[in-house]
């Protein structure tokens, strides 16, 4: 930077300002300056400045898997969600560091905000680490949880009404005449709880006998989740609806169905949870419950920012809708 400032007969602080698109330096320096720089090669240390401005210009995703080490990114929830929530990040200007977290043992949420890497954090899921979120958010505000709404609860977090889609999806089945009704998915992480919490109040509504049998802990990956679902069906259990936690659940379940000689929805009607892009292109195309991914990036970003700039920015809860297609009906 000495160099080019010689070169350009002007102060060190001057090239700094104009390389930094300063319009306090008039546009013709600029342009001489920049020119200059890049004829010999100066590129700004961006680890540097971010450490002079302690402002990094990026946003961190964090993707913590306690529940379910397995799961991959590419997972199409994750990879909706997070595309989403790119592009309303990058829309801000701002950077996106996309980190998977297996988490195996305390401290990991306090490491990644002690490496100064983001300037905020954005968390999809919030997996078993509730407690963990509750003591960070004590003291580190920007970070905002795409998740469930629970008591006690002192991080921001935006979610969808999961027990209501699961009250939904159940007296959807059971308008169509189904009976035995089972729930496809694991029920310990917070949202999954509420799904499932919204499963048990739909069969009460409906007035339908609540049977611990029909749940079947199927995984969260495709095709675990089919292997889980056709040993279910192996060891003949009598149902003739599913209500899966996911649709990829769901889709792993018409799957595992169809390969045991069972027809969807002549058999068994099958409803899932999220509306992913791949739901309406499944055979058949599958009834769920949708959750507005959109409306969810959009929230999470914006409620980021503002928290970033000072803010005590609650967190949010957004409707669910019933979207039947062909698998129910």
């Amino acid at each position: 930077m000495a160099d080019i400032a010689r070169m350009a007969g002007v102060s060190i602080s001057t090239v700094s300002r104009a390389l930094a698109g300063n319009p306090l330096i008039p546009k013709t320096l600029r342009d001489q300056i920049v020119e200059i720089a890049q004829t010999h090669g100066y590129v700004v240390n961006q680890s540097a400045r971010s450490l002079r401005l302690r402002k990094t210009d990026t946003i961190g995703v964090i993707i913590p898997l306690a529940h379910e080490a397995g799961q991959l990114i590419s997972d199409p929830f994750f990879l909706e969600m997070f595309g989403r929530l790119a592009d309303e990040i990058t829309r801000r200007d701002y950077s996106v560091l996309l980190n998977k977290v297996v988490v195996t043992e305390p401290g990991w949420l306090d490491r990644i905000i002690q490496s100064h890497r983001a300037d905020g954090l954005v968390l999809i899921g919030q997996s078993t680490q509730h407690e963990a979120l509750n003591v960070v958010a004590d003291t580190y505000r920007p970070m905002v949880v795409w998740g469930a709404q629970l008591p006690g609860q002192r991080y921001c977090a935006v979610g969808s009404d999961n027990v209501q889609g699961g009250r939904l999806a159940v007296a959807h089945l059971a308008a169509t005449g189904r009976k035995r009704i089972a729930f496809l998915g694991a029920v310990h992480a917070p949202e999954a709880a509420q799904r499932f919490e919204g499963y048990k109040q739909g069969l009460a509504e409906a007035g339908l006998p609540f049977d611990p049998s029909l749940v079947v802990p199927a995984p969260y990956m495709m095709e675990e989740a089919q292997e889980a679902i056709a040993a279910f069906l192996a060891t003949g259990a009598s149902f003739d609806a599913a209500f899966a936690f996911s649709d990829v659940i769901a889709l792993a379940a018409i799957s595992a169905l169809n390969a045991a000689g069972k027809s969807v929805p002549g058999d068994v009607g099958v409803v899932g949870f999220d509306d992913i892009v791949l739901a309406r292109y499944g055979n058949p195309p599958l009834t769920t419950i949708r959750q507005d991914l959109a409306f969810g990036a959009r929230a999470m970003v914006d409620l980021l920012f503002r928290r970033m700039a000072g803010e005590d920015a609650p967190g949010t809860l957004s409707p669910v809708e019933l979207v039947v297609r062909g698998s129910s009906v």
